[in-house]
């Protein structure tokens, strides 16, 4: 089991090998949050994730396991299985995605229980509906000291944002007048506002480059033009042009593109560019309901809420054999640790 965790621990490697990027957007009323997805493979499947369920984390090797009932229902992007996502939105309008953050260390092993770096953020989207709440739960449970060094922005519908970075074995958190910008890339928050700071004393746009700090510098400098000026684009739109001016080439496999405010999702892949939207309203999140799921890769464009099907083993263990092989160089998963994934996803019930 130990080993399993260790590999879903480094499936978001490709987060330092390419870089990501996040930020979000609150203007006029709506809140909009952007997350370019940097890696080998494309592979992945958008899943619906119910309310009601009984779920106790996989044992990380490193402490204690801890059980919950799912409070919200919550749509995540997913690659190496259903439980353990790489970001996604709950009904309430909570967002958490991952970045990577070389130099992060976890906090020690102690009395909390532990959970994987994925699960971390399905667990905070089956129980949080605000910021506040998620940062509370670091009191709760910590993520396995031996996770791949991560960070996170995580947003809400009341408009409050905040970074999550783990450094020196503590929770480090940057929200309210801490956050200036609601932007995260690769480095340190505090690194990435020196170079923000950097870059307004000497005005060099044309230097920039596509490392992370330079993007962190881009996507602060496209902010600042939305809250200076009235857009002649839908918010949706000019965030999809943010996350393009900051992609990473053919490497960039997903861009997403979170409406808050309205509970939607956008989104398109490196293999299919069309813009596809799903809906909240158009799913029941109920545990009597059944789970559904819908290929990111697959043909539609537009709203696709009436797409998704029925969540079904052959389509997950399509995607994450796919997954596997297109990171073969970057990530080594084998098949019992694909079996011990696809068994710990079917034990899941309704409370």
């Amino acid at each position: 089991m130990k080993k399993i965790i260790t590999v879903l621990a480094f499936i978001a490697l490709g987060c330092s090998a390419f870089a990501c990027t996040t930020f979000c957007i609150n203007k006029d009323g709506q809140i909009i949050f952007g997350r370019n997805y940097d890696w080998v493979s494309g592979a992945g499947i958008v899943n619906t994730n119910l309310r009601g369920l009984f779920k106790t984390s996989m044992h990380t090797g490193d402490g204690k396991t801890i059980s919950w009932v799912s409070k919200y229902g919550s749509i995540t992007f997913n690659q190496y299985g259903k439980e353990f996502p790489t970001g996604g939105m709950n009904e309430t309008g909570l967002v958490v995605e991952l970045m990577w953050l070389d130099g992060t260390r976890y906090p020690k092993k102690d009395q909390r229980p532990s959970v994987g770096v994925l699960q971390w953020i399905q667990y905070q989207l089956d129980n949080c509906e605000s910021v506040e709440q998620v940062i509370k739960t670091d009191a709760v449970l910590r993520i396995n000291g031996d996770g791949t060094p991560l960070h996170y922005l995580v947003a809400d519908a009341h408009g409050n944002t905040a970074t999550v970075e783990f450094l020196n074995g503590k929770m480090v958190v940057h929200t309210g007048s801490t956050l200036p910008f609601p932007v995260l890339t690769n480095d340190t928050y505090t690194e990435s506002l020196e170079a923000e700071n950097h870059f307004l004393r000497h005005s060099n746009e044309a230097a920039l480059s596509s490392n992370s700090r330079d993007r962190f510098v881009k996507a602060c400098t496209l902010l600042q033009q939305v809250d200076a000026h009235t857009l002649n684009t839908p918010l949706i739109d000019f965030a999809f042009s943010i996350l393009d001016k900051v992609a990473q080439g053919s490497f960039t496999k997903w861009s997403i593109v979170y409406d808050i405010t309205h509970k939607e999702i956008h989104f398109k892949t490196e293999s299919n560019s069309d813009v596809k939207i799903i809906r909240f309203n158009g799913f029941d999140f109920s545990c009597s309901s059944s789970p559904e799921v819908f290929d990111m890769n697959q043909s539609g464009k537009g709203d696709v809420t009436k797409s998704f099907t029925n969540f079904n083993d052959a389509l997950q263990v399509r995607v994450i054999s796919q997954a596997i092989e297109e990171s073969r160089g970057n990530v080594s998963i084998g098949d019992e640790e694909k079996r011990e994934i696809l068994n710990y996803t079917a034990g899941i019930k309704c409370n």
